[in-house]
């Protein structure tokens, strides 16, 4: 194929107009991760020890989670994605919470 001055290939135009989007939505799925993360942390009593990468872990498994019970409660069943705000802080609460109870909490010795 050749291409003459001021002509574009509509592969190279597509490619890149997918590209934005999806590295658009990873940029807002890790910021997601990060808030609900942080405020899950808030909510639930006593100290975690998570860095900043395990936040934002927790953040975006808390909005799957979140997701999937929004799923089963508003009667859609199960789906495998992301939820909103809401969502994903309710359900990074939850995961938070179920972790807190499988692990123990530590007790601090002085």
């Amino acid at each position: 194929m050749i291409l003459r001055a001021g002509e574009t290939d509509a592969r190279q135009h597509h490619r890149h107009t997918l590209e934005v989007p999806v590295l658009w939505n990873i940029i807002v799925l890790i910021v997601i991760g990060l808030v609900a993360g942080f405020i899950a942390r808030a909510v639930i009593p006593g100290k975690q020890d998570m860095s900043i990468v395990a936040t934002i872990v927790l953040g975006i498994i808390g909005s799957l989670v979140g997701n999937l019970l929004g799923g089963l409660i508003s009667g859609r069943g199960f789906e495998l994605g992301t939820a909103g705000w809401i969502g994903s802080i309710i359900g990074a609460i939850v995961v938070l919470g179920v972790y807190v109870a499988v692990t123990g909490r530590k007790s601090v010795r002085r």
